[in-house]
């Protein structure tokens, strides 16, 4: 993360892993104290005090998880169902990591963002 850091213009986008979720705590204090802006792929991110997290929204997953259960158990065959991706993504921007790290989110994204954390 030094690294990055040191770089102009640097920053870091996190993709989901489970060491990346066991470790989010310190990814999020490294980042921070190398001053270092952090996108991340799941909302719990943001909401721990990450920068920014852009990722698939889990209970859309989970509802259309539901729906291929029930076809399941009516008989329909796992093999011949087809392969979905996430329908729906959430944006949450924390605002005072954002103020912490001088950065200032354009009111654009502001209005986009499906969650704001202040």
């Amino acid at each position: 993360m030094a690294g990055f850091a040191r770089s102009s213009g640097g920053g870091l986008i996190l993709t989901g892993s489970a060491f990346a979720v066991v470790h989010r705590d310190l990814i999020i204090t490294l980042s921070a104290r190398h001053n270092l802006p952090t996108v991340y792929s799941w909302r719990l991110y943001a909401m721990s005090g990450g920068l920014v997290s852009y990722g698939p929204d889990f209970n859309e997953q989970h509802r259309q998880a539901a729906g291929y259960v029930d076809r399941i158990l009516k008989g329909e065959k796992p093999a011949d169902l087809p392969v979905q991706a996430p329908t729906r993504y959430e944006l949450a921007i924390n605002l005072k990591t954002a103020k912490a790290l001088g950065i200032t989110v354009p009111a654009t994204l502001l209005a986009r963002a499906d969650e704001v954390i202040e």
